[in-house]
């Protein structure tokens, strides 16, 4: 599947800000990138950064006053459909040392605050079938609503209010799949589909011995996501942080599939 994104960013700076970006598609073993740019007005001091996972990078620069950024590249997604319920969990003992610390709680995801209602609820299923189920249920039992939380919202958030944005929905997810002792990471993608078109989030989970993508909004396949970054949670993989009053003035995302 070819994608074709663009991605524009105007925000204003009064003062010169410091900024982390990660917009990206970043290239995996299954995506390719065909074309990639992305442009800036005026910036200072511009530094690509690796990730902690490797996985795509982070751009460091520094800006005043307008600022604009217009990413756009088209994305060979060679990602197959997995039955995520015919997985099984990969031992604690035989995981990879790169996965055990997505077994860990985090800032927005405390997976230790679970372990007893996963048990309770889920305890039945193991492995890709929890997964699966976990998902469903997120899907079934809350309401995907736009503006209904921010930034401090956390999983344990959602799982009260009972309603949130892709971000809470992946987190959530997260949440439950590492009380469940299954590593589990925020992914910020690329997606077409999706509705109000934006940066999307969705999990992913440890399964078999690999990772594999699972979007608890339904609003996202496998084999048409194409991944921005991986993190602990969201506040690894923002879209950007800034270190300065960011002023909103524009944003849009466009992702489209080319016939």
């Amino acid at each position: 599947m070819i994608l074709n994104i663009e991605a524009y960013l105007h925000y204003h700076f009064e003062h010169p800000s410091d900024l982390i970006l990660q917009i990206e598609a970043s290239k995996t073993k299954d995506q390719k990138i065909l074309a990639a740019n992305i442009a800036f007005s005026k910036i200072e001091n511009f530094v690509r950064a690796p990730t902690e996972a490797g996985i795509g990078d982070r751009l460091l620069l520094q800006t005043t006053g307008h600022f604009n950024c217009r990413y756009t590249s088209k994305i060979e997604v060679k990602r197959e459909a997995t039955d995520i319920a015919a997985l099984p969990a990969t031992p604690i003992h035989l995981l990879p040392g790169e996965a055990i610390r997505y077994l860990m709680p985090s800032r927005y995801c405390p997976s230790d605050e679970f372990q007893a209602f996963v048990a309770s609820d889920f305890g039945h299923l193991e492995g890709g079938a929890r997964i699966a189920e976990l998902s469903d249920w997120i899907y079934s039992r809350f309401s995907y609503v736009a503006g209904s939380s921010n930034a401090q919202t956390t999983a344990l958030d959602t799982f009260v209010q009972r309603k949130g944005i892709c971000r809470d929905f992946a987190h959530l997810l997260v949440t439950l799949a590492r009380a469940s002792a299954i590593p589990a990471r925020f992914t910020s993608v690329f997606a077409p589909f999706v509705s109000p078109p934006d940066f999307h989030a969705v999990a992913e989970v440890f399964l078999n011995g690999t990772w594999h993508l699972v979007d608890p909004t339904k609003m996202a396949r496998q084999e048409e996501i194409a991944i921005i970054g991986v993190g602990m949670d969201a506040a690894e993989v923002a879209f950007m942080t800034s270190y300065g009053f960011a002023d909103f003035r524009e944003q849009s995302v466009s992702v489209s599939v080319e016939a």
